[in-house]
């Protein structure tokens, strides 16, 4: 970094421009993800629950949107205590969704439509209503040992009681009694969500196994949920005391022995050598967890673990400083050998963009995320804008919200942000006929919905469209990146391919215009167009720029340049 405070990383675009360096770069390495939440996305058949078929029948909405790839949240046969997160059947697909037939045709038109197909991939736990747990209780060989149990710890007074202090995510104990074995099983999620024995090898090659399964099926990879979790220290120890007074709260102990395990990481190895033996397929991993465990992953051969900078260490209230410190952060510790960077605002899991950022800072994001190098991540419904939906305590459905109780739901659940597709401003916003939902609709769709934005030339859609058109180009396919602060307020990153038009965006994150000179990003004989920019500044696009010196960027507003030539 220079005293100006760039960061051009020959330094940091070193990391960027290994990604991108082979003859044949990867098609993984700068699409455009979407994730389809498939309960909420289309319902083809008016039950009021999204399935397959009503997927099929949006995918031109994906092509229009200019997506690369879509993940898709589990299908498989589930009794949906966490929504599809407690899988029964590793193989199978959920008759709420449709048959495997419909996935095959699912699979099969998003390909002739140019598009990749990953699934979801759940492995640290099943359901209990799995075939394996239902045996494992019986002790029926050799399903004797695929989840962790434990006779319990003896008090002195003879009364047996839980191995350890372990809480589970979402609240309470992490374990629970069966009688039929006369021992306790580990949970770190739901009590109908077993973790899996991965000190077990026949839980290490089933799941090796699985992943093949779908691998023929031509699924081009893997979203692999909560693998922090996947292992945990054998020796069962108390995990240190956070001094949260609560001992069913997910806060009340640190979790040294339960996430994060050095074992961890060696199953991910073992599924990066699954995933050579197909073409180009492509692992990426849920993990929320600091710098230095989260870069780990590329090391052990996933792809990329997901990058959570913008959700989780970033708000509405972040300066300019503060998102320069994430972006160059990321791609100065990123393995320089296995290096392709990832940019996630917002998921099933997490308030919904618009709702944490405000619609003028949540635009910015946007531009940002789709711009930056690497794999752009959009959460189902951020393209328009979508916003968290108040939903009552009587209608909470997540188990995160029905365990924190009535007075605690609203801060737990996460419902709100897994309403339905809001696609137009008839019967439940087009996203079913039936007029009762399995998540109550938001009341704003008559008019926030994506018919009326394909209307407007200023909707949140418009931008969205035209700042994802951007990523085919080969400046932001696989250009150098430079991050500058022009002042305390504004952040500027330009993009540049050898011969080709260059990309600027240049965010103000003051509540009020701010004027920037970009000559030290630009040379000031240059002349600029302005590509986009977000409502606010709306009016400047298509002006032609001839003094860089003196750029005015609006109020939490961002403007995309593009070089002249």
């Amino acid at each position: 970094m220079n005293k100006n405070g760039v960061i051009t990383l020959c330094t940091i675009l070193l990391s960027s421009n290994l990604a991108y360096s082979e003859s044949s770069p990867k098609w993984w390495q700068s699409m455009s993800l979407y994730q389809v939440y498939p309960r909420s996305f289309k319902d083809s058949d008016g039950d009021g629950v999204g399935d397959l078929k009503g997927i099929i029948s949006k995918l031109e909405h994906l092509a229009e949107s200019n997506v690369d790839a879509f993940w898709l949240s589990p299908i498989y046969p589930s009794p949906m205590v966490d929504f599809g997160y407690d899988i029964s059947d590793f193989r199978n697909i959920d008759k709420r969704f449709g048959t495997m037939k419909d996935f095959e045709t699912l699979s099969k038109a998003a390909h002739d439509a140019s598009m990749k197909i990953i699934m979801d991939l759940v492995p640290n736990h099943s359901s209990d209503k799995h075939e394996w747990f239902q045996k494992s209780l019986q002790s029926i060989e050799p399903y004797t040992d695929y989840y962790i149990w434990h006779k319990g710890k003896v008090l002195p007074n003879g009364t047996i009681t839980v191995p350890n202090n372990w809480v589970s995510v979402f609240g309470g104990l992490a374990w629970t009694w069966r009688d039929e074995r006369q021992a306790y099983y580990l949970h770190q999620f739901a009590p109908e969500q077993p973790d899996l024995n991965y000190e077990n090898e026949n839980i290490v090659n089933e799941m090796k196994d699985i992943m093949r399964f779908w691998l023929d099926k031509g699924v081009d990879g893997f979203r692999v949920d909560a693998i922090p979790f996947l292992c945990e220290d054998v020796r069962l120890l108390d995990e240190p005391l956070t001094g949260n007074p609560n001992p069913k709260d997910p806060g009340y102990t640190y979790k040294t022995y339960t996430q994060h395990q050095p074992r961890t990481y060696e199953i991910v190895r073992g599924w990066r050598e699954v995933m050579d033996e197909y073409t180009e397929r492509v692992m990426m991993m849920e993990a929320y967890a600091n710098m230095t465990m989260t870069m780990k992953y590329y090391v052990y051969g996933a792809h990329f673990p997901f990058n959570f900078g913008f959700i989780t260490d970033t708000n509405k209230d972040s300066k300019a400083t503060d998102f320069k410190r994430l972006i160059d952060g990321w791609m100065v510790n990123m393995p320089v050998l296995r290096g392709t960077a990832n940019w996630v605002v917002g998921n099933h899991d997490k308030s919904r963009l618009v709702t944490r950022y405000g619609r003028q800072r949540a635009e910015a994001l946007t531009m940002i995320t789709l711009l930056l190098p690497g794999v752009g991540v959009t959460y189902n419904g951020e393209e328009i804008g979508m916003e968290d939906t108040w939903i009552s305590w009587e209608d909470t459905k997540d188990p995160q919200g029905c365990n924190a109780g009535r007075d605690g739901f609203e801060k737990a659940s996460r419902d709100p942000a897994r309403t339905p597709f809001q696609w137009d401003d008839t019967t439940s916003a087009g996203f079913s006929t039936n007029p009762k939902t399995w998540l109550p609709i938001n009341k704003n769709y008559v008019t926030l919905n994506l018919a009326a934005q394909k209307k407007q030339n200023n909707s949140y859609y418009a931008l969205y469209k035209a700042v994802s058109a951007l990523r085919k180009w080969p400046a932001v396919k696989r250009g150098t990146l430079t991050t500058k602060l022009l002042n305390d307020d504004v952040l500027a990153f330009t993009r540049k391919a050898n011969g080709q038009q260059s990309v600027y965006v240049v965010v103000n994150f003051a509540d009020k215009e701010k004027s920037v000179d970009l000559s030290t990003l630009v040379h000031v004989s240059n002349q600029l167009n302005v590509y986009y920019a977000t409502t606010n500044a709306h009016h400047l696009i298509g002006n032609i720029i001839k003094d860089v010196r003196a750029l005015k960027i609006p109020a939490s507003g961002a403007v995309i340049y593009t070089s002249t030539t």
